[in-house]
């Protein structure tokens, strides 16, 4: 097993427009800790969180998940889970058949498939909600369902873009102190995207600083 859920060897992306997003970036996280990246916009916090997941292509530089290196590794199968700022929901599926998209392709029954949504709505509190249509849902339990979805595949690495940033301030308080518990109790790797240090501090067991594309502290 490796030393680091994931780690960043002088990592650069360079979009085709010819702009340097990322330049030389070193980072580990080990197995259950959560990251948060913290800095303003345009310092490079979502290109990294994009080049790990395979949304945009690394120049130079390796990114190792779980001690493989995922060069050339296409984004469903790199093993990491991602949460957006939006969610990214199918408003035609209920809440259970979002948080069931990523097992009913890995041969587990219906019931299988039914105790694992079961659960993982329980862990982010909405354990009567598998019926609702997402629709009906607030931004808070739609942001919930995203992230049961993404635990769901059990990948022990996830990937969070500024996920309650559409939020208002005392719901993105509360539902930070909840997140980390609900990571904590998946036992997942995370790292976080976010501006708000306040939100970082809740989160994160780690602050890593980033500006113009590199880390500073």
């Amino acid at each position: 097993m490796s030393e680091y859920a994931l780690e960043l060897q002088n990592v650069t992306v360079t979009y085709t427009d010819g702009f340097e997003a990322l330049h030389g970036v070193d980072l580990q996280v080990s197995p259950g800790e959560i990251v948060a990246l913290l800095g303003p916009s345009g310092s490079g916090k979502s290109s990294l969180l994009r080049g790990v997941a395979g949304l945009e292509a690394v120049t130079s530089g390796r990114v190792l998940i779980a001690g493989q290196d995922v060069a050339g590794v296409p984004t469903h199968k790199r093993g990491c889970g991602m949460v957006f700022q939006d969610g990214q929901l199918f408003p035609h599926r209920t809440v259970a058949g979002n948080v069931a998209y990523s097992l009913e392709h890995t041969g587990r029954s219906r019931a299988q498939i039914r105790d694992e949504v079961a659960h993982w709505l329980n862990l982010v509190g909405l354990p009567d909600y598998g019926p609702r249509a997402i629709t009906t849902l607030s931004g808070g339990q739609a942001q919930r369902v995203a992230l049961a979805r993404s635990l769901a595949r059990r990948t022990g690495l996830l990937l969070l873009d500024e996920p309650l940033s559409a939020l208002d301030r005392e719901l993105r308080e509360q539902l930070a102190l909840e997140l980390r518990g609900i990571l904590t109790a998946a036992d997942s790797s995370a790292v976080y995207v976010t501006h708000d240090h306040e939100e970082a501090n809740t989160l994160a067991d780690r602050v890593v600083y980033m500006r113009d594309g590199e880390i500073t502290g």
